[in-house]
């Protein structure tokens, strides 16, 4: 056998393992009820949340995740499901969602560019708890509480008040700056995570934003469905059925989050007519990988679950540990176009640093636009031309051969 077909043959089987689906398991709960485990708010209290936690659970912590867990509330605060706990490999120090949860000591380690707000909310802010940064939406924070809290968490300053920053949303004179500006079409729920709102909260404020004419559209972005599937309950389901058009963006970085739990509790949104996206964040170590990236989305799909974006992770302080780069990002994109379903292929963006908003990062498949042809490349490699007149318009002769420009 070519060493080009084992290395085929290799990647196929690496593929398909990462597309398995598995229960979380219970892990050191294992004594814990039934009730109890399926409860959310049972899990919500029970979360790993301090050093002591960590250690009973696992022994082998590196240097650099015992201190990062002891200086965690100086940034952000620490905290994981048991549902999403039982995901880490306590063998790995290289375990992907370890990576993604456990405080490191590198997050004080600040390099000069990184930023407290690197996406330029504040200064987008004309109420608190809004941004208004886009002509025809805007982000309504909802709370400044998550069920778990990923390192590189681009609200680092807001979420779980490690920094003092003492939001307190106003959802009156939120929605009153709404209801006053007909521009805005376009509502997206976030925090902080709008899922941790009881239902009748979550019902109430959905039902005052419907209540806008000129308000078309509702999103809600929120990683529970992953930290939290319990969450994703019948009785949920049947209160967001009530506002359609209704969207959900979820957050899944690597195949492992997307467990039978998961996958449920995304069928049960997908059943009650919520259409699904997911909002994945390149990250070292985690999904910076063509094969792990490529099972990631597939199973997205098998989820019912659209990729819709990969973001290059923001320069938010104290990520320089967590971040690959763009060129890298670039390469994982060509691994896909053309790979796999055009479905299965979601849109690579840099959120631009001070405020610029999603700019979007493609491989570069148009070679050349001359005065009478685009010479272009598809997934293979290979060029074609398409022949249009200077105004656009399709020529009725082609042009003369054009030799084939040689590929980088």
């Amino acid at each position: 056998m070519s060493s080009a077909n084992s290395d085929s043959d290799h990647h196929l089987n690496q593929l398909l393992k990462l597309k398995e689906f598995q229960p979380s398991g219970r892990g050191t709960w294992a004594d814990v009820a039934e009730a109890d485990w399926e409860d959310w708010r049972w899990q919500l209290k029970n979360r790993v949340s301090s050093l002591e936690g960590l250690q009973s659970r696992i022994p082998d912590l590196t240097p650099q995740e015992i201190e990062g867990a002891r200086l965690a509330d100086t940034k952000l605060a620490m905290a994981i499901t048991p549902h999403f706990f039982n995901l880490i490999d306590g063998n790995d120090p290289d375990c992907p969602i370890r990576r993604q949860m456990l405080p490191s000591v590198q997050e004080t380690e600040t390099a000069p560019w990184e930023m407290g707000d690197p996406c330029g909310e504040d200064s987008h802010s004309p109420v608190p708890g809004l941004v208004h940064r886009y002509p025809d939406r805007v982000l309504f924070l909802v709370t400044d509480r998550c069920a778990a809290y990923c390192r590189y968490c681009t609200r680092s300053r807001l979420v779980s008040n490690a920094l003092g920053y003492d939001f307190r949303p106003n959802f009156k004179e939120q929605i009153e700056y709404i209801r006053r500006t007909p521009a805005v079409r376009d509502v997206l729920l976030s925090g902080g995570d709008a899922l941790l709102l009881s239902d009748s909260k979550l019902r109430q404020l959905l039902t005052e934003l419907r209540s806008i004419p000129h308000v078309e559209f509702i999103r809600i972005g929120s990683r529970i469905p992953i930290f939290l599937p319990q969450r994703i309950t019948p009785e949920l389901c049947a209160v967001l059925k009530e506002f359609h058009p209704l969207f959900i963006s979820v957050h899944a970085n690597h195949p492992r989050e997307l467990t039978t739990e998961v996958r449920d509790g995304l069928a049960r949104l997908a059943d009650a007519g919520i259409p699904l996206g997911n909002q994945s964040v390149l990250l070292k170590g985690v999904n910076d990988d063509a094969v792990v990236m490529k099972a990631l989305v597939q199973k997205l799909l098998m989820c019912r679950v659209r990729p819709l974006y990969i973001y290059q992770c923001d320069l938010i302080n104290g990520s320089a540990h967590l971040r690959t780069s763009v060129r890298r990002g670039l390469e994982i994109m060509e691994q896909l176009r053309g790979h796999t379903t055009g479905y299965a292929v979601p849109q690579y963006v840099i959120d631009a640093p001070g405020g610029g908003g999603k700019v979007p990062v493609n491989p570069n498949y148009v070679l050349s636009h001359n005065a009478d042809r685009v010479v272009i490349r598809n997934f293979e490699g290979k060029v074609f031309e398409y022949p249009e007149a200077p105004d656009g318009t399709p020529l009725h002769s082609p042009p003369d051969t054009i030799e084939e420009p040689e590929l980088v």
